[in-house]
């Protein structure tokens, strides 16, 4: 199963979100989409997201935040530490970088939405 951490608003979600169809459909793949602004990703959810970016080649946490929007400078997260970033994330899931797509224990921030899909290949069971 492949999920999608969308912003329906976002357009680079929206462009991952069709593309993730797509693959799909042709590679008999299911898709679970979560609004993640309804649905908030929980502290453990946040973690394990963190690994999964960490095993695609992500090497800090911090890649997985919106450093542009408003809680990111009223919580002073610029010198914050892991635990405390994925603590905020938890707490403020505006803060969570979009398109974050989660497949086959890793997860890539598809933006841009350019290779997603031969990431996808690439590591199909």
């Amino acid at each position: 199963m492949i999920t999608l951490y969308h912003n329906p608003r976002c357009s680079k979600s929206r462009e991952a979100l069709s593309v993730l169809q797509d693959f799909c459909q042709r590679h008999q793949e299911n898709l679970n989409v979560i609004e993640y602004l309804k649905q908030a990703p929980s502290r453990a959810t946040l973690d394990t997201l963190a690994q999964a970016l960490m095993a695609a080649g992500t090497t800090d946490v911090r890649a997985m935040l919106r450093n542009n929007e408003e809680p990111y400078a009223a919580l002073h997260l610029q010198d914050a530490d892991a635990a405390a970033l994925l603590d905020a994330l938890a707490q403020h899931p505006i803060l969570l970088q979009r398109p974050l797509v989660l497949y086959a224990g890793q997860a890539r921030i598809a933006r841009p939405v350019d290779g997603l899909e031969e990431w996808l290949l690439s590591i199909k069971p």
